[in-house]
């Protein structure tokens, strides 16, 4: 998938810099989240700067590019970063809550389903979640397979 994208392009725009991940923590997460970005309804993301740290990874770029999986590992998007912003939980708002296109896509309900989230995968890997923390807000474009970019 990477290498078709890579070839779309003219000659020099996109260097080899790409991650490969998933969405979510869960197969069922990852699974829903990529079916919203399939369908046009989420076009934003958050991860904590401490789980980029924790795994080993850069913090994104504007600019950069992932390939987004399924559940079961397939290549399914290539997803570029457009936006993005470091800030605790308290900074994000309605705006990006809507972006990020899940739930009733409301404030309320993502902070109530991210709370969750990093508390159960915080404690998964040792670490306790507080609301100080710095979050990662990115906002992407899917492009790549033309049937889905932007």
């Amino acid at each position: 998938m990477w290498a078709e994208y890579v070839g779309s392009r003219p000659l020099g725009q996109v260097d080899d810099e790409h991650t490969v991940e998933h969405f979510g923590d869960t197969a069922r997460l990852a699974d829903e989240l990529l079916q919203i970005v399939l369908d046009g309804g989420k076009r934003a993301t958050a991860e904590l700067v401490s789980e980029f740290a924790h795994r080993g990874d850069p913090l994104p770029r504007i600019g950069s590019h992932w390939i987004a999986c399924d559940s079961t590992g397939a290549p399914r998007i290539v997803i570029r970063s457009t936006a993005l912003r470091i800030g605790p939980f308290d900074s994000a708002d309605a705006a990006f809550a809507h972006a990020e296109g899940e739930d009733d896509r409301s404030l309320r309900s993502w902070q109530r389903e991210h709370r969750r989230f990093w508390e159960r995968t915080c404690r998964a890997r040792g670490a306790v979640w507080s609301e100080h923390e710095d979050i990662v807000f990115e906002y992407f474009s899917v492009v790549w397979p033309p049937a889905h970019a932007d």
